[in-house]
């Protein structure tokens, strides 16, 4: 029997402690057995009036940009290898749902996993990026929240 294609699913890393926890959930699938194509995704937000006026340099906005992302993207990159997979990655600009939306597109993913970052069942909850990313998006969308913390022993 040939061996299914890949799944491409895309991670979208902001640095938050959830959207590890969305990376976490990528790798638990793969440990499944599900077979997939990784892909991480930081996205950095448009320079704003200030940062263009101070820096007159639009290479250096990027370089300065590409480099926060990166560096947001570190502590996922070390845990997907660790699990040993290299994952593709990429940091691009734009406004974030909208950006994330389009690589997805881009790429033919067919689950982007999403960090959800507050508490509560409330649509609020789960940040304005990811419940715009849900409006828009045409393929499935995991939201990932972090596990509850355990009730205080002494409480």
């Amino acid at each position: 029997m040939p061996k299914p294609d890949p799944l491409i699913l895309l991670v979208a890393v902001d640095g938050s402690p959830a959207s590890l926890a969305a990376v976490q959930q990528a790798l638990d699938l793969a440990e499944r057995g599900l077979p997939l194509q990784l892909v991480l995704l930081n996205v950095q937000p448009p320079p704003t009036l200030y940062e263009v006026v101070v820096a007159h340099d639009r290479e250096r906005l990027d370089d300065i940009r590409a480099g926060a992302g990166a560096d947001l993207l570190a502590p996922a990159l070390a845990l997907v290898r660790a699990a040993g997979i290299e994952p593709q990655h990429d940091v691009i600009g734009g406004e974030p749902a909208h950006a994330i939306v389009d690589f997805a597109e881009s790429i033919s993913a067919q689950l982007l996993l999403l960090g959800g970052r507050g508490e509560g069942g409330t649509s609020e909850a789960l940040g304005g990026t990811v419940q715009a990313v849900l409006e828009m998006a045409p393929m499935p969308v995991m939201v990932v929240r972090l596990p509850e913390p355990a009730p205080d022993a002494d409480a």
